[in-house]
């Protein structure tokens, strides 16, 4: 059974050799985890969850934990497992996510489907996990895939529930069901070209500041030659560019399709600007952020002691596509991941306040902006300080912070 998943693991490649294999047989056998491992312990057995086999394998096979998010990828894909996190007291039977159809509907045919306001959204799904015993497929109303229900996978509906489902599909979910892994951005990403930095550029201040610490050549020379040719050595402060950051980036969900692209910036800046502070955030900015995305729920940063640790002259850029459902930024209770208890409209202006100098780059292209409800909401919210992530949306962005 093994022998399968370490070929999955070297086809993800993950560094596995088959030492590191035999190490973990060698531990399975000696009972480390128990006899049951791969057994699902819902059902009373005794057995121990497949979280066991999980830290157990991920110990025996991954070196470096820079690899993590490759094994973790890899670990779901070959057992196929999903955590639920939502806060209801009943269990959603896998099966009736199992993915056997995925509609398609025409643009007719998706308008005449009704929306669900949020309150009627959250109250129905109560509803339906009182009422339903069995799986549906198809259909209009109850928990099920490739159907119309706001609830489910593999459907369509303006505005609903996703749950089960392996990524985004039509960018309409309110709510997401599953608990999300997110990769961190790399910060040592080669870039292809030379622009993004170029354009960052124009955002540098340099100013001499410290000690004497460096020759002065120019200075060097004309004092000597003035001396009748006696060495007279001149030194200044070293240069340093005084411009500092903050870089809150958006991570996960529609920022998949935008990763290579982020990256290439998250590195640009980083060599850029000496004085750089990041943080991540999912969508909407809340209550807290995270700097390390294998830990956001037990290393977050309280966005109140975020805006109390930097002064004013930070330079504050966000990155992210803002697409997102529109109660994700007006609605109490809205993000997709937990029950904020303020909107994130209300965290967005005080950030805004606290660092008058500001500005929202967008990697989604300009031209769909307007078919976008949440990123016009964005774009108010900021002041229409939103800027593609192209060259000239960069320039036009460091133009407007250096003023």
């Amino acid at each position: 059974m093994l022998i399968d998943f370490f070929y999955t693991l070297r086809s993800a490649k993950l560094p596995v050799s088959v030492k590191e294999y035999l190490t973990l047989l060698e531990a399975l056998q000696k009972g480390v985890v128990g006899p049951n491992a791969l057994v699902d312990d819902d059902a009373g057995d005794g057995g121990y969850k497949i979280d066991d086999f999980y830290y157990l394998s991920r110990t025996s096979l991954v070196k470096d934990e820079k690899h993590y998010d490759k094994f973790d990828r890899a670990f779901a894909s070959y057992f196929k497992g999903v955590e639920m996190v939502a806060d209801f007291t009943k269990d959603i039977p896998l099966d009736w996510l199992r993915k056997t159809l995925e509609l398609d509907l025409s643009p007719e045919e998706k308008a005449k489907i009704e929306k669900m306001g949020w309150d009627e959204l959250m109250e129905t799904l109560k509803k339906r996990f009182e009422e339903q015993k069995e799986r549906h497929e198809g259909g209009s109303k109850m928990i099920g895939t490739g159907g119309t229900s706001p609830f489910g996978a593999y459907g369509q509906n303006p505005q609903g529930i996703r749950i089960g489902q392996d990524k985004s599909r039509n960018k309409s979910a309110v709510k997401v069901w599953d608990q999300r892994a997110y990769k961190d951005y790399d910060d040592t990403q080669e870039l292809g070209t030379r622009n993004i930095k170029v354009a960052l550029r124009r955002l540098r201040k340099f100013a001499r500041e410290g000690n004497v610490e460096e020759l002065d050549l120019d200075d060097t020379i004309r004092s000597t030659a003035a001396n009748a040719g006696w060495l007279d050595i001149k030194m200044v402060p070293e240069r340093h560019n005084n411009v500092k950051v903050l870089l809150l980036m958006d991570v996960g969900g529609t920022m998949d399709e935008h990763i290579a692209r982020v990256e290439e910036m998250f590195s640009a800046t980083k060599t850029e600007f000496k004085h750089m502070e990041f943080y991540y955030f999912h969508n909407c900015v809340y209550d807290f952020m995270w700097k390390n995305n294998r830990r956001r729920f037990s290393e977050k940063f309280a966005t109140w002691d975020i805006i109390r640790k930097y002064n004013k002259d930070y330079k504050l850029i966000f990155i992210g596509d803002a697409t997102m459902s529109p109660y994700e930024i007006l609605q109490p209770g809205g993000s997709v991941e937990y029950n904020n208890e303020e909107p994130g409209v209300e965290w967005l202006q005080r950030l805004t306040s606290a660092f008058p100098k500001f500005a929202w780059i967008n990697p989604e292209p300009q031209g769909v902006w307007q078919y976008r409800q949440s990123i016009s909401v964005v774009q108010q919210i900021m002041n229409q300080r939103m800027y593609p992530l192209t060259i000239k949306g960069l320039e036009d962005a460091m133009r407007l912070l250096s003023k």
